[in-house]
């Protein structure tokens, strides 16, 4: 098929090489401009730009759609389907109804739940054993189209957002390629999502990131490793900031944020409901480290605080 693709993360861009590779023609490819990133806050081109500068395909980078100017590029392409993945940008019904087959987009739940900028970070937090990958005919609302398909993956106890998020790529990227020729056929019907079935996945903020000691060790395990690899969760030792990477909830009881036990590899902070044993952390401006080696060059002690 021709297909315009528009995406801008590493999720987008393994769906664009899966594409490339199916022989699929992709003659424009949209992504969000170059952002700032870094120490030096340099811009920084997006995943999905690089493959398209790697295969030399044709690239827009619009700051929205909402100019003649900025959707010519989509018109003049000629496609039979625009394919979107994360892209970052409203598409208005002047760009929805371009294509012949319209914009099919490839979002990372089972639809209508975790509708939104975060469901893979929404349903580790929410303890779901199941996410997976829905292919939607878009419309003007936010994720609300008619479900062209749905492929259903299990959460892992030992997931974090950065491995739930390759392995649905790779289901993502899977599912549009296996797609596209049924609807070019005209052999997939769609289903309407039921709204009373939907849940939001709203954007994580920072202010998220720092961990409450009074709720139930389960849930901020959880937390932990939906935040994981951003924004990070937070406390403070000592009057430091200190991330927390790696952790899993245990017995225990005490004050909510006392350290209970310091071991060898871990050391255990009681927590509203049960305790949470830490595995990993960082400390401001140092690097991921086993607490094992964080210990040894950080004095801690029965009775210290996090905060």
């Amino acid at each position: 098929m021709r297909a315009i693709f528009a995406g801008t993360p590493e999720f987008a861009a393994t769906a664009l090489k899966a594409l490339l590779a199916a022989g699929h023609d992709i003659p424009l490819v949209l992504t969000r401009p170059d952002r700032p990133a870094g120490r030096g806050m340099k811009p920084r081109m997006s995943p999905v730009k690089k493959v398209a500068l790697d295969r030399g395909l044709a690239l827009a980078q619009p700051d929205n759609l909402k100019t003649d100017e900025s959707c010519y590029p989509i018109a003049r392409a000629g496609a039979d389907v625009m394919v979107v993945a994360a892209y970052g940008l409203i598409l208005p019904r002047a760009v929805l109804d371009l294509p012949r087959l319209g914009c099919v987009n490839i979002h990372a739940s089972l639809l209508p739940r975790w509708r939104g900028a975060a469901p893979i970070q929404r349903a580790i937090e929410a303890g779901d054993t199941e996410t997976g990958i829905t292919l939607m005919q878009m419309d003007a609302g936010l994720d609300t189209g008619a479900i062209l398909s749905r492929a259903p993956l299990p959460i892992l106890a030992t997931d974090t957002m950065a491995s739930l998020h390759d392995r649905l790529a790779e289901l993502g990227a899977r599912e549009i390629v296996a797609l596209l020729p049924r609807l070019a056929a005209g052999r997939v019907i769609a289903q309407p999502q039921d709204p009373k079935l939907a849940s939001y996945a709203n954007k994580i903020g920072r202010e998220e990131a720092r961990l409450d000691w009074s709720l139930p060790a389960a849930a901020l395990a959880r937390r932990i490793r939906a935040f994981n690899p951003f924004p990070g969760a937070t406390a403070r030792l000592h009057g430091e900031p200190l991330k927390i990477w790696q952790a899993r909830s245990v017995t225990g009881q005490g004050k909510p944020g006392d350290v209970l036990v310091v071991d060898r590899d871990c050391f255990t902070v009681a927590c509203g409901e049960g305790a949470l044993a830490i595995q990993e952390v960082q400390r401001a401006g140092g690097r991921r480290q086993p607490v094992a080696t964080f210990l040894a060059g950080h004095v801690l002690r029965v009775g210290d605080r996090l905060l």
